[in-house]
C-alpha cells in the first residue's frame, strides 16, 4: 500500500519591495495559486487583498503585527541602483536600503515570537560586476568596485538570518527582460524611433532573465524547502550587448544603422555608475537548472518574441 506524503507548504508570505517590478508580479503569483501575501510598505496600499503594513527604514520604525503568522519573508527592497548618479549620498542609501531594512525584520523576529522559517532575498549580478569573458558561477569570488561592495553588504546583511534558525535563499539576478519597467523599455526606446545602437564596444556580456522566469524561480524557492544558499538568476544564454540590441531591433523591426555609443562618452555621461551598462558579467545558470528549475524561455530571441510579440 503506497503512502501519499503531503509536502507542508508555505502559506502567507510577506514581501518588502512589493510594489516593485519583481515585487508586483509576484505577488499576483501567489495570491493565484492561493497565498495569502502581505506588504512592508511606506504607504497603505488601496488592493484590499493585500494586507500592508507600514515602515520606515531611514527612520527606523516598523509595524511589530508584520510578522504575525507569517511563514517566508521575501526581501526584494531597495532604492534602484541606476535611478540617480552614484554620490557618496545615494552610495549610502543603495547599501542601508538593503541592508538596514532586513535588519529591522531581524530584529523583531529576535525580540517577537514568530514563526517564519525562510528568507529569500534578492541580490543582484553587480556582486561579479565587469569581468570580460570570465564564466562566472556562485563560487566565483566577487569584483571590487562599489557595484559589488552593494551586493556584498547585502548578502551578508542577508546571511544574518542564519544565525536565528531561518533558511536563507539569495537570488544574484540580472537583466529582467519584461516591457513593464527596468532595463528593457529603456533599451527599446531608441530602437522604438530608429536611433538604436549598441553601447561601448558593443562586447560587454549581458546576463539576462525573462520576467516570467524570474517569478518562477521565486515560488520554486517559496515551495521547495530543500532549496539553500546563494543561486545565479540568469537564463543559460547570456548575450552581448550588440547582440541584445539586435534582438530587439529584429522584434520591433528597426534598422540599426548608427555607430556604436563610445564608451568615454557613457562614462563623461554616467561617471562610476556606467559600470552598469559597459560591464561585462558573463554569468552561469547551472547551478539553479541542477536544482531542477526548467527555463521557459531559455534564448533572448524566443523571450523577446514573447514580449512584443
Amino acid at each position: 500500500m503506497s503512502v501519499l506524503i503531503v509536502k507542508p507548504m508555505a502559506t502567507h508570505i510577506l514581501i518588502t519591495g512589493g510594489s516593485g517590478l519583481i515585487g508586483r508580479h509576484l505577488t499576483e503569483e501567489l495570491l493565484a495559486n492561493g497565498y495569502h501575501v502581505s506588504h512592508l510598505s511606506r504607504k497603505a496600499s488601496s488592493d484590499k487583498r493585500i494586507t500592508t503594513y507600514l515602515w520606515n527604514v531611514e527612520k527606523g520604525t516598523i509595524d511589530p503585527a508584520c510578522i504575525a503568522e507569517i511563514d517566508v519573508i521575501v526581501h526584494l527592497a531597495g532604492s534602484g541602483i541606476a535611478d540617480k548618479h552614484w554620490t557618496p549620498e545615494h552610495k549610502k542609501n543603495l547599501i542601508e536600503s538593503r541592508t538596514k531594512s532586513i535588519r529591522m525584520i531581524y530584529d523583531l523576529l529576535r525580540k517577537s515570537p514568530h514563526h517564519v522559517k525562510s528568507v529569500i532575498s534578492a541580490s543582484g549580478t553587480g556582486y561579479y560586476s565587469d569581468r570580460g569573458d570570465e564564466i562566472l558561477n556562485e563560487h566565483s569570488p566577487p569584483a571590487q568596485d562599489f557595484f559589488a561592495e552593494c551586493c556584498i553588504e547585502w548578502e551578508k546583511a542577508v546571511d544574518e538570518g542564519k544565525a536565528l534558525g531561518l533558511r536563507v535563499v539569495k537570488f544574484r539576478t540580472g537583466v529582467v527582460l519584461t516591457p513593464d519597467g527596468g532595463a528593457l523599455p529603456k533599451l527599446a526606446q531608441p530602437i522604438k524611433l530608429g536611433l538604436g545602437t549598441p553601447l561601448g564596444n558593443g562586447k560587454q556580456w549581458v546576463s539576462w532573465i525573462h520576467l516570467k522566469d524570474a517569478i518562477s524561480i521565486y515560488m520554486l524557492a517559496i515551495e521547495e524547502n530543500n532549496l539553500n544558499g546563494v543561486f545565479n538568476m540568469v537564463a543559460p544564454e547570456p548575450v552581448t550587448n550588440k547582440q541584445l540590441t539586435k534582438a530587439i531591433a529584429a522584434q520591433l523591426r528597426r534598422p540599426l544603422w548608427l555607430p556604436p555609443v563610445p564608451a568615454i562618452l557613457l562614462k563623461l555621461i554616467f561617471g562610476e555608475m556606467s559600470v552598469v551598462v559597459l560591464g561585462s558579467t558573463r554569468v552561469s545558470s547551472s547551478k539553479i537548472e541542477a536544482a531542477g528549475f526548467k527555463f521557459k524561455y531559455p534564448v533572448v530571441a524566443e523571450a523577446l518574441e514573447e514580449i512584443y510579440g
